[in-house]
């Protein structure tokens, strides 16, 4: 049985069974789940998540919408679309609701990531990073409590790819690696 979470940016991801979920998404498999979450949901947050399918494929007969007439009919239209995404030939070819169509002009100046909330995880790496010496992966362990690879990850998913921001990695003259924001 497929299971679907949704994370904080409103992704919706695929997950087949004995697949890790984290933590922090709320999960869903059938649509009276779907309806219980988005039971507390501002109606705003359907519509993002349903603009979020629209016109991206395989959903690329979706029309984007400004409202819906009723929490129920947004939560059966975000349900059928979300099934396009077992539908796929992979289990990695199906994770992911894409991101919004248009990026708003801050996100289009950071490589399309949503910049960093003040006093955010993301914030205070980001910060870390942009000092003249760097952070050691210790430093941003210790400042973040992630877990080694978890740095590593999201240095090159998060800043790397979706900020598009140059990092630079490199050993300090103690030995240890470290890393710092390139300058653009």
């Amino acid at each position: 049985m497929t299971t679907f979470a949704i994370d904080a940016d409103n992704i919706i991801t695929a997950y087949l069974a004995g697949e890790v979920i984290p933590e922090d998404h709320a999960r869903f498999s059938t649509e009276k789940e779907l309806a219980r979450l988005a039971a507390n949901w501002p109606a705003e947050r359907l519509v993002e998540i349903w603009n979020g399918f629209a016109g991206v494929p395989p959903f690329g007969d979706l029309k984007p919408v400004k409202k819906f007439t009723d929490r129920r009919t947004a939560v059966a239209r975000i349900w059928k679309a979300v099934q396009a995404l077992t539908l796929t030939a992979t289990p990695q070819a199906a994770k992911g609701a894409p991101k919004k169509a248009q990026a708003s002009e801050e996100e289009a100046s950071t490589g399309g990531a949503k910049p960093a909330r003040e006093g955010s995880k993301k914030a205070i790496v980001l910060e870390l990073l942009r000092r003249p010496e760097g952070a050691t992966l210790a430093d941003i362990m210790s400042a973040t409590g992630w877990q080694a690879h978890s740095v590593r990850g999201f240095i090159s998913g998060a800043l790397g790819k979706k900020m598009g921001l140059t990092v630079d990695s490199f050993k300090t003259p103690e030995g240890a690696r470290a890393y710092r924001i390139k300058p653009q």
